[in-house]
Parts: structure tokens; sequence; C-alpha cells
């Protein structure tokens, strides 16, 4: 199995709190303080092999991100499918609330996404193959480790795959600026998927077909959009709020 580095204090330990595969953790020498003597606790009573080196090994196994002085070498991530998803919800006796990226390449826009998501009890979190980020270090270290507690699918057209979705009895919202009604005004109740789209296109004209509605956030500010992550935040917890309140 391919292995990736996971550089920063939060990833690693929220790596630690799951049943990942660790093959060794890098710590910068004589940095023992705070977190990292939690993470060297965990990493011990799991029998983790542990290795002190210098500040130079630990940039190269990060490649040049901020290590925060540790690095761990874990199995690569492994995707899940959606009716793990939906059996999620079942096990938790909620209607299923899904994530769907529409080619979203910026891994710190994934990342925050997935951090979000985790927080506000996504089911799952759906990415298209192609043109988007992919699940690495850079999504690890931006969503805070969340990433470990969350499910994320690749799926081959996500136009397709709404469909599929649909078929399953749930309602598909887009994120749009041209959107039919502001998001507070709009019931997202129920079974749903929420779509966001990429940073500079917005969500792609066949996937913005297969919605069922399209939603928008309101802006009175002179910049045209919000940043995807600002975004997604703002409507997920929109559909918390509306599930607490129902």
């Amino acid at each position: 199995m391919s292995k990736q580095n996971i550089s920063g204090r939060n990833p690693v330990l929220e790596i630690l709190k799951s049943d990942k595969e660790i093959e060794k953790i890098y710590i910068l020498k004589g940095d023992l303080k705070g977190s990292i003597k939690k993470i060297l606790g965990m990493a011990r009573d799991k029998r983790i092999v542990i290795q002190q080196v210098d500040r130079n090994k630990l940039e190269s196994l990060s490649g040049g991100e901020s290590h925060q002085g540790v690095v761990a070498v874990v199995s690569e991530y492994e995707y899940s499918q959606i009716e793990d998803m939906l059996e999620l919800a079942r096990t938790r006796g909620e209607e299923p609330f899904l994530v769907i990226l529409d080619e979203i390449e910026d891994p710190y826009n994934l990342g925050s996404i997935i951090r979000s998501s985790e927080c506000a009890g996504v089911h799952g979190i759906i990415i298209p193959k192609r043109r988007s980020a992919s699940v690495n270090s850079t999504v690890y270290k931006s969503s805070a480790g969340a990433v470990e507690h969350m499910l994320v699918s690749k799926v081959t057209n996500i136009s397709n795959t709404i469909e599929d979705l649909k078929k399953k009895g749930l309602w598909i919202y887009g994120a749009d600026m041209d959107g039919e009604d502001y998001h507070f005004r709009t019931n997202l109740g129920g079974s749903i998927g929420l779509v966001i789209g990429s940073e500079g296109k917005g969500i792609s004209r066949l996937v913005k077909e297969k919605c069922d509605l399209l939603v928008k956030i309101p802006l009175k500010g002179k910049i045209s959009s919000l940043n995807a992550s600002n975004a997604s935040s703002i409507l997920i917890y929109e559909v918390v709020r509306q599930r607490h309140e129902s």
C-alpha cells in the first residue's frame, strides 16, 4: 500500500485518534513540549515507531509545508462508497445530508469544506475523479485532521451521481449567484445533497441542470462572489439550523 506524509500537530493528533495505520512518526529533536508530548504518549500507547530528527529532515518530509515539529508516515487515504454515507445516516437515525463538490481544485478549499462538513455532521462528501483536488497532505492540514473522520467518495460523473441520489430520495440544491431565492428563505429540510461549484466557474451547466433548486447567498459588497469554502460553510450551517428548528 502506498504511503503519504502528514505534517502538523492537529492533523497527526487526529490520525492517532483514528484507526488509520501509521508507519512512523518523526519528531523534531528537543521539541517535546505541549501537544508534541501528547502525540508522543499516544504514539507509544499504539506502539508506533518514533524517530527524532533535525529540522532539515522534517522539512524534506513535509515537502516544504509547515510541519510544527512533527510528520507522520501513513497509508494513503481510503475513499468511501456513497452507500457508506447513506448507511451512516441510517445508523445515526438521520436523513442523509451530503455535500457534492463540482471541480473544487484548491486543496485548501477542499480541506476547509471537509472541516466545516465534519463539524456540522454531514454524512459524506462527493468529489469527481477528474479536475478536482484529492485528499492529500495539504487537505489533511487545512482540514485540521477532520478528513480522518469524514467519508469522501470519488465518482466518475457528478451529473450521473446526482441522478442516482435523486432516485434514492435526495433533493439536490445548488449554490449559485443566480439562484431562485436566498438560502435562508428556502426549505432545506429532508434528505438533501448540497452542490458547491468550483472557485472560478461555479457549478457547471450540466450539473446545474440536474439540481432541483438553485439557492443564493446575499452579497452586499462590491465583490461578486464568496470563496467556495466560505459559501459552503454558510449553506451547510443553514441546513443544520433548519434541522434543529424542525
